[in-house]
């Protein structure tokens, strides 16, 4: 029989033909089910998960590469710092007031808006306004332009713009791209919610970095047996574990992370200073510092163990403090201006 197919179709097929062929070893894993279906990511987590504590992994080496594995999973809104703690100044801002807030945020770089925090011009690094100072002083003008303002003196740089759900790991490399380390978070309207920057998106890898100007402020700190004042920004994990109390599986602490929300939420309003805000297995939050928009510092008074279960402080010892059988509010949180 006469076969007519032509050379070419009776060739065979050179393996750049039909694709990069599988390694033996591979080939050998799937034919005895040892190829593991899961992704790269997986295998890494496990074998991690695995990896008894003695080994030449340290446990800050094994934390980092969990951090890292996990950053795809990583939201800009999880890292930025909330608008009602932005340290930023208006483009009218002298150079000596500048000055004077640099000093105070102990911030390298600093938004610039123009009538509010929504209208965002850009942002100044402190470098700039060495060199602006430093250009004054060789021409020799009269009080080293520090009358100037942060717009006349052409110090504003650009910034970058992000989405909340933004993934964390994509404004990084934009960051790097760009040569840009400061990001406004905007929402869907255009409103400022948050900044983050390098910083804050490196922290979530390798942990807290503290230079030389950062303050060891403890968000927490035990008075006596019955009394701890706390910042309302400490985690409600924190201070659940630090008070022996779930706060966390309260009923309005579903979306809230620090306790000064929790407060608020109890409140269903921002409490005033002076207040006192009864809590869950006894606990009284007497609110010492507050503005209209949140809550800043807090003395937590606890009930004694010793006692009946009822609170021993009692209303004198606490004024203004509802009866704990008084149901509490639920209304939403307030939102920062």
């Amino acid at each position: 029989m006469t076969d007519d197919r032509s050379r070419d179709e009776r060739a065979p097929l050179r393996s750049s033909e039909v694709g990069p062929r599988e390694p033996w070893y591979e080939r050998l894993l799937h034919l005895f089910s040892l190829k593991s279906k899961d992704s790269v990511r997986d295998d890494i987590e496990d074998a991690l998960a695995e990896t008894p504590e003695g080994a030449d992994v340290s446990p800050k080496e094994r934390a980092m590469l969990k951090n890292v594995l996990g950053l795809h999973r990583v939201r800009v809104d999880d890292v930025m710092v909330p608008r009602s703690e932005v340290v930023a100044v208006t483009s009218d801002t002298t150079i000596a007031e500048l000055l004077a807030v640099f000093r105070a945020a102990g911030h390298s770089r600093l938004p610039v808006y123009g009538d509010t925090l929504d209208d965002a011009k850009g942002m100044v690094h402190i470098r700039d306004v060495v060199g602006f100072l430093a250009e004054q002083a060789e021409a020799a003008v009269p009080g080293l332009g520090l009358s100037a303002s942060v717009d006349t003196a052409n110090i504003v740089r650009p910034l970058l713009f992000a989405p909340p759900s933004m993934p964390a790991i994509d404004l990084l490399v934009r960051m790097q791209t760009t040569h840009t380390h400061m990001a406004l978070v905007v929402d869907e309207y255009g409103g400022t919610d948050g900044l983050v920057t390098i910083e804050n998106l490196v922290e979530r890898v390798v942990g807290d970095i503290e230079d030389e100007h950062d303050v060891d402020e403890a968000l927490l700190v035990q008075g006596d047996d019955l009394t701890f004042m706390a910042d309302a920004r400490a985690k409600l994990e924190e201070v659940s574990e630090a008070l022996k109390v779930d706060l966390v599986s309260h009923d309005l602490a579903e979306d809230i992370d620090t306790l000064g929300g929790l407060i608020t939420a109890m409140a269903g309003r921002v409490p005033a200073p002076g207040e006192t805000i009864a809590g869950p297995s006894g606990l009284a939050f007497e609110v010492l510092d507050a503005d209209p928009r949140r809550v800043k510092r807090i003395r937590i008074l606890c009930s004694d163990p010793n006692s009946d279960g009822s609170s021993s402080l009692g209303a004198e010892a606490v004024p203004g403090l509802p009866e704990r059988s008084a149901p509490q509010s639920t209304g939403s949180r307030s939102s920062a201006a």
